[in-house]
């Protein structure tokens, strides 16, 4: 695990984004874990979420010029990111959208920069597709390009129902769909790690063996 990934993962726990226990996930599985990108709600947590998000980006070697935040979460995500990356010396518009049309002054969905050219699409999971979906129609009916989509957490999880599980997860399929790399701060094996790791906290390391075993039941390679 990369230094800036272990430094994300124990980041998410410490701000409480990132909780061991038992909950239910969106498609209704008993999960150890919970990462709640909404809880990122003061502006020091939001300002080092979004200085991941920029390292981020920038180490990849995606080339980009512009961002994309669909709404919600991710007007807040991409527009932080959006300053972080401005204090690296990568400045670059940003654009979101509106869930509905406005029907005065500008009008339209869109607010913001101008899409064109080359758009980085930032959010903070894909569960479904769904999000990344409607933002790559926007994109390109703007005459811009999608050229990745920047997550905050890869959950690594086989899409589908259990008896009918994809061998894809929603992650990959994402990439294969859209022929653009999904790029994530953290995902499941970095958080298993930390959890493994000598030193860990044992009120945290005792859930270790439940994400293995919920890894092993939905996790793809």
């Amino acid at each position: 695990m990369s230094n800036l990934r272990q430094q994300f993962i124990a980041f998410s726990v410490a701000t409480g984004v990132l909780r061991f226990g038992q909950f239910v996930t969106k498609a209704g599985r008993d999960s150890p874990y919970f990462f709640n990108a909404g809880m990122f709600s003061h502006g020091a947590t939001l300002g080092r979420l979004a200085e991941f998000y920029a390292q981020t980006l920038l180490d990849s070697g995606v080339e980009f010029d512009m961002l994309f935040g669909p709404a919600y979460k991710g007007i807040t995500l991409a527009s932080a990111t959006a300053v972080a990356l401005a204090a690296k010396g990568r400045d670059v518009p940003f654009a979101f959208n509106r869930k509905e049309a406005k029907d005065h002054g500008e009008g339209g969905v869109m607010v913001g920069a101008k899409l064109e050219g080359r758009v980085v699409i930032i959010d903070d999971v894909i569960s479904a597709g769904t999000s990344v979906r409607e933002s790559v129609d926007m994109i390109r009916a703007e005459g811009a390009t999608p050229c990745a989509v920047l997550i905050a957490l890869d959950r690594m999880e086989r899409s589908g129902k259990d008896g009918a599980l994809s061998v894809h997860s929603a992650v990959q399929e994402v990439s294969q769909t859209y022929g653009i790399p999904v790029l994530s701060i953290g995902n499941l094996t970095d958080l298993l790690e930390y959890i493994s790791a000598a030193g860990a906290d044992p009120q945290q390391a005792q859930y270790k063996a439940a994400v293995a075993a919920y890894r092993s039941r939905y996790g793809v390679a």
